[in-house]
């Protein structure tokens, strides 16, 4: 199986997310679970990448050209997809991959969640989605979610499409262990 891990490239966190990342990785590696992810050299990508490869485990790593051109990339993983823009990253990393983790990050990873959590609620994505909330990180968007139900932007079922995770094992096990989403999800997309 390979499990896909949105995070971030930042070096400059709390080293609470750095061993968090690194325990996900070395648990991946243990239970010989493919890591797939952006391919960068620094940051929580970096450090989940590293630790999975010390455990014996692989990486694939999906990068556009133009950060390789700008020498992000990790030149160590196991294999490595040139993308020619992020909009194909994105769409190769949820494709290839049986489900994915986030882990805490900024925009970037922000995005990449919301995105993977809106394919699954149009029935697109029906892989699990688990978030990893490190610190109590994402509190806040859980809370604009569950506001977002409360509100009736999205219906009760929709928050069954993401679990939440405290440890990155927990991580592992809630994506090992949820169904695939419904395809006939698209039903009731619309409220």
């Amino acid at each position: 199986m390979k499990i896909a891990v949105y995070c971030a490239s930042s070096t400059k966190i709390h080293p609470d997310f750095f061993e968090a990342a690194s325990q996900l990785g070395r648990e991946l590696g243990r239970r010989d679970l493919e890591l797939v992810n952006g391919a960068g050299r620094m940051g929580l990508m970096a450090a989940t990448s590293d630790a999975c490869l010390a455990a014996g485990g692989r990486v694939t790593g999906v990068i556009p050209t133009f950060m390789v051109e700008q020498g992000w990339h990790h030149t160590g993983l196991t294999h490595l997809i040139e993308t020619p823009d992020m909009h194909k990253r994105k769409q190769i990393i949820a494709n290839i991959s049986d489900g994915c983790i986030a882990l805490p990050g900024g925009c970037g990873t922000l995005e990449e969640l919301m995105e993977v959590i809106t394919w699954k609620q149009l029935g697109l994505y029906l892989k699990p989605i688990v978030i990893l909330n490190t610190r109590n990180y994402y509190d806040p968007l859980l809370e604009q979610l569950q506001r977002g139900i409360d509100e009736h932007f999205m219906g009760a079922r929709h928050a069954e499409i993401w679990r939440v995770a405290a440890t990155p094992e927990e991580a592992i096990d809630l994506v090992l262990s949820t169904p695939l989403w419904d395809a006939s999800v698209r039903k009731f997309a619309a409220i």
